[in-house]
Formats: C-alpha cells, structure tokens, sequence
C-alpha cells in the first residue's frame, strides 16, 4: 500500500486562506493562475456563497501553508495588473 505525504494532501488541517471571493468562479480563476505557478489550490464554501441571504457567503481560496506567502504574492500581482 503507497504512503502519501500529508503535508503534499490539501485539507482542512493543513490550508490557509489566502484570498476570498464573492463567487465561485472568481475564486476558480485564482485557483487556475496558482495552479499555473505551481501551488495546489482549492476553493471552498461556493455552495453557500451564491445564495442571496442576509449574511452572504464568500469563497475561500486556500492553499498549503507551506506555500500561503508566494500565493499572496502571486494574488497582489494579479490584482495590480487588473486596477
């Protein structure tokens, strides 16, 4: 039976939140550019985050911790480059 590295596995013990969007698809490109760089990222809470209620959701995008700085780098260059 192969062993997995869990530092390599993304989940909830081991991601931070680098950057949240107001829907899932915002949140996707972002995923898609890290991606592009490298990173492993996912989006979470989009289920919730398209319903129109009195506290709207957002989506989260999240990344191992190990790679949060260079992702908030890669974000703020995003950003810039569409203001």
């Amino acid at each position: 039976m192969p062993t997995h590295d869990n530092d390599d596995q993304l989940n909830d013990a081991n991601l931070v939140s680098v950057a949240e969007r107001s829907s899932e698809i915002a949140a996707s490109v972002i995923v898609n550019v890290l991606a592009d760089e490298g990173i492993r990222a996912t989006a979470v809470g989009g289920f919730t985050a398209g319903f129109r209620a009195e506290a709207p959701g957002w989506v989260q995008v999240k990344v191992l911790e190990r790679d949060a700085a260079r992702a908030k780098e890669i974000i703020a260059e995003i950003k810039q480059e569409h203001e």
